[in-house]
């Protein structure tokens, strides 16, 4: 279970859980509107769609090709959706001294379980270095701060660049072999 394809399949798990605390047990959609412009007007369960079906197929793509481009796309995805979104409810409970629904699972499962992915991508060679991953993590706040900021078109642009992506890293590493 310490692979990095096994540990990857937990993502959409601990998302759906996320998901379930921030808009079941809690209103998260009520609570963010206190503070932050209303420029998301997906549903909260089409979000949990969309997001889940995407982590699945960036997983499903790894698992197939098993390469640093198929890692580096999970990653990124996890950063975003996962780690920065989990600071993001850590920083504002703190920021508005008001609890952010989804700080829990965020502090509980995200940052863990991602820790374990991030160890594990390390181990396995799909990470090189701590530049390659701080490098995701900027591109994970980028694309969290634009999907805060623009809304859900954000989504569909990431999308399209993770192609580029994916053949510019593989072309890299085959260069260097």
């Amino acid at each position: 279970m310490k692979e990095f394809k096994n540990l990857i399949v937990l993502g959409p798990l601990i998302y759906a859980l996320h998901h379930f605390e921030e808009h079941i047990i809690f209103n998260f959609r009520e609570w963010r509107l206190s503070y932050f412009p209303d420029n998301n007007s997906i549903a909260t369960e089409e979000v949990l769609l969309r997001l889940i079906t995407i982590l699945l197929i960036v997983v499903f793509m790894h698992i197939i090709k098993n390469n640093r481009g198929s890692a580096h796309i999970v990653l990124f995805f996890l950063m975003t959706t996962q780690v920065v979104n989990a600071f993001f409810h850590i920083f504002f409970s703190f920021y508005f001294n008001d609890f952010s629904p989804g700080a829990i699972t965020a502090s509980l499962l995200y940052l863990p379980i991602n820790a374990l992915i991030i160890r594990s991508a390390f181990q396995e060679g799909f990470l090189k270095s701590y530049l390659e991953l701080f490098l995701l993590f900027v591109g994970g706040i980028t694309t969290f701060a634009l999907f805060e900021l623009i809304g859900p078109q954000v989504i569909a642009y990431s999308i399209m660049l993770m192609p580029f992506y994916y053949i510019i890293i593989n072309k890299l590493d085959a260069a260097k072999a």
